[in-house]
């Protein structure tokens, strides 16, 4: 027995006199692998449909926001940290940053921050939430707009696209599992009380689709990343900023745009995260493999891009960097990228 509390003496010691990376790197399973979505590894993950033919802004519409910027990584520096200390989801922060150590990145590296938005196309009133780059947009009434990384549902409990609104709010909420949740884990109670058990945090947003919520947590690892049931969550920090924000019947619109198109002062811009598959293999590799890249421009997208510069004016389609769109598809980084410049 003596023996036994020297050892685990010995390894309290090594371990709370490791840096921070280490420490999380020892206890990363339960981290990395959200215990809501432990079902997820028994599924296939495949890419829902992307509609590309998308409406026009108005003319009065925001269309970008924010800048790239970098950041220099320390020595206790992880993705994790970093993507939450610039308001960023955890695969956002992979795609712009591919093979990259998500635990223990070299310190002194540069790191891209992809803190630069064109703004989704849907009406800019209320939330909207852009399921393809996984953030939600408030539109305040002054004209302004504030963005937030958000984590949402994963394969097979996808959160809808649509228009709704919030019906209700409430501080401290108790959450009550679904029969589909307690039928996965018979160990869940019908109700748990606001506290550190509870997965919806200390703030809750009720839209008027029935069981979905834009929620606090208490998981931060998940924002970014799919591993809802369903309902919209956020850092805890901005769901008490949006909560103080946003009011009952506050419209609440959803779209699925991981491309973005944007024409810019000196040109047209676009932005492409990464598809469900994608999104998958920069989680768990830190990158996109070679087999799950864009081989070609979809036929739907090449309409799309010839309609809005002829919506725009003043440009040559046949100026159009075709190569530069595939080249953004490919990489999927979350960063805009000028394809066509030089006006007529």
């Amino acid at each position: 027995m003596r023996c036994f509390l020297g050892l685990l003496a010995v390894f309290a010691v090594l371990f709370f006199s490791a840096p921070a990376w280490a420490r999380m790197a020892a206890t990363a399973v339960p981290v990395v692998q959200d215990d809501l979505a432990a079902e997820e590894e028994k599924e296939e993950i495949v890419d829902t449909p992307i509609s590309y033919d998308m409406p026009f802004y108005a003319k009065e519409d925001a269309v970008v926001m924010g800048k790239v910027r970098t950041h220099i990584t320390g020595e206790e520096d992880t993705l994790m940290d970093i993507a939450r200390a610039y308001g960023l989801g955890y695969v956002a922060l992979r795609a712009a940053n591919s093979g990259v150590d998500a635990w223990a990145p070299l310190p002194g590296r540069e790191m891209t921050i992809p803190a630069m938005r064109i703004l989704p196309r849907a009406p800019q009133q209320g939330i909207v939430i852009n399921l393809g780059e996984m953030r939600l947009f408030y539109f305040a009434g002054d004209g302004s707009v504030e963005s937030f990384p958000i984590g949402i549902g994963r394969e097979g409990l996808q959160t809808p696209t649509g228009t709704t609104k919030i019906i209700k709010k409430i501080v401290k909420p108790s959450w009550y599992p679904t029969d589909r949740m307690r039928e996965e884990k018979p160990g869940l109670p019908e109700r748990v009380r606001s506290g550190p058990s509870n997965p919806l945090g200390d703030y809750a947003l009720y839209l008027g689709w029935p069981t979905f919520l834009i929620h606090g947590t208490n998981k931060p690892w998940g924002i970014g990343r799919r591993v809802s049931s369903g309902c919209i969550r956020m850092y805890p920090e901005d769901i008490k900023l949006l909560y103080a924000r946003a009011m009952v019947d506050t419209k609440v619109t959803v779209v699925d745009q991981p491309v973005k198109l944007a024409f810019l002062e000196d040109g047209l811009y676009m932005q492409a995260h990464p598809t469900r598959t994608q999104s998958d293999a920069l989680e768990s590799d830190g990158l996109i493999p070679a087999e799950l890249t864009d081989k070609e421009i979809p036929e739907e997208l090449k309409t799309f891009i010839g309609k809005i510069i002829t919506q725009h004016g003043g440009y040559d389609q046949e100026a159009l960097d075709w190569d530069k769109v595939l080249e953004v598809l490919k990489a999927r980084s979350g960063i805009p990228v000028k394809i066509l410049g030089g006006q007529t």
